[in-house]
């Protein structure tokens, strides 16, 4: 899997404005939230599903294939086992399975993948400078901005820590396949003592470098990166604005919600 999930691709998605890129996502999040039948969130899926052909993030999708499978089946069938309502078709015990309750458990696996699934779309599209330029833009103040986008240069420099370790441990003769799954478990233990001890050296280095370059000096740093606001990314924004009133309308005429049967 790669740690980086940007691939740098020359579609129009990609050279959107950044505030749109994450309006965007607001959007479908928004859109995501009002509705639970699965029906009604079957049209959403297949734009995503042609956002990730026009952007060419398959790669991604498919490294990333087990936790939409694992997301999708979890919480269908947390949701089955628990969303007690509708006429039953099996019951046992605790056990209680009705139309309804299918209905919704599949719904809800459905709005967790698509979020999952939104959110992969951002980070193949839009680089770490751009997801801090289009925060700047909304008005979210520099270090908060800066704060959030950090996780997502620090989170990849972790990993590529720990594989590294982990690629160290097994030259050496340290077998992390071997026994059972609690065994195996236990094996990477002592993979996390050396890799926090590299983040906090890392994250040590890395306050002295933002304090030599004058980090909190200005409220508004400039920047020498710059977007310009084009015909297609209004029509992206109108869109997407249409996409949040059109599922909001689904939610308020009842048509978006599981009716017990």
């Amino acid at each position: 899997m790669p740690i980086y999930l940007y691939l740098d691709r020359r579609t129009f998605i990609h050279r959107l404005h950044p505030t749109v890129k994450i309006l965007t996502i607001i959007g479908i999040f928004w859109s995501v939230y009002w509705v639970d039948n699965p029906v009604s969130l079957l049209p959403l899926g297949l734009l995503l599903l042609a956002g990730a052909q026009l952007t060419r993030a398959w790669p991604n999708f498919y490294s990333l294939r087990w936790l939409f499978i694992l997301v999708i089946f979890a919480t269908t069938v947390t949701w089955i086992i628990f969303y007690r309502q509708g006429k039953p078709l099996l019951h046992l015990g605790p056990l209680f399975v009705s139309r309804a309750s299918l209905e919704y458990g599949l719904g809800r696996g459905i709005k967790l993948a698509e979020l999952l699934a939104t959110s992969v779309l951002f980070l193949s599209t839009t680089k770490v400078e751009e997801f801090a330029f289009g925060l700047a833009e909304m008005g979210v103040p520099y270090r908060v901005g800066f704060a959030i986008t950090l996780a997502f240069r620090l989170v990849p420099l972790f990993i590529d820590s720990a594989l590294t370790v982990v690629q160290a441990q097994s030259l050496r003769g340290y077998d992390f396949n071997r026994g059972g799954l609690i065994t195996r478990v236990r094996r990477y233990v002592p993979v996390t003592v050396p890799v926090f001890m590299g983040a906090l050296r890392k994250a040590n280095n890395m306050a002295m470098a933002l304090e030599a370059r004058g980090f909190g000096y200005s409220a508004r740093p400039t920047s020498y990166v710059h977007y310009e606001m084009r015909p297609f990314d209004f029509a992206m924004l109108l869109g997407v604005a249409l996409l949040g009133a059109a599922y909001f309308l689904i939610y308020y005429t009842g048509y978006g919600a599981i009716a017990p049967r």
